[in-house]
């Protein structure tokens, strides 16, 4: 198994930043790689488009709005992996400082595991980057 982690300080409250991505359907609102997303099964499924077109679905597995986190498996996606499991979480490190962590383990399946885990890897360094610029830009 393989496995990806990174995480990002933001000087945001941990509940303003849950307030962008801690909706399961919000991630156009933050990751430029995602620009849509559609919701089924009361939520729990997720319907996304990267930039070529290509389709990803997700099922939210856990999410506790009190922790600030959510778990999520990926069940199509042009991804070389199989049992894709991840979670993103916000937790408060001061009073206007927040660290969101995006970690994830997989099985590859045509890919060695340090070429899932560095694809995976930069998936999420590339993600919390745009989040953080992109709260900057916001002012918020």
């Amino acid at each position: 198994m393989a496995e990806a982690s990174t995480s990002i300080d933001i000087p945001l409250s941990a509940d303003q930043v849950w307030q962008l991505i801690g909706g399961f359907g919000s991630l156009p609102d933050w990751l430029p790689y995602i620009p849509k997303s559609e919701l089924s099964e009361g939520g729990r499924v997720r319907h996304l488009a990267n930039p070529n077109g290509e389709t990803i679905v997700e099922r939210l597995i856990a999410f506790d709005d009190a922790a600030r986190s959510y778990t999520y498996a990926i069940l199509k996606a042009p991804f070389p992996v199989k049992d894709y499991l991840s979670t993103l979480k916000v937790s408060e490190t001061g009073t206007k400082a927040s660290r969101v962590d995006w970690s994830g383990h997989f099985t590859p399946t045509t890919v060695s595991e340090k070429e899932a885990s560095k694809l995976f890897q930069g998936i999420y360094e590339d993600g919390l980057k745009a989040l953080a610029q992109g709260l900057e830009k916001s002012g918020k």
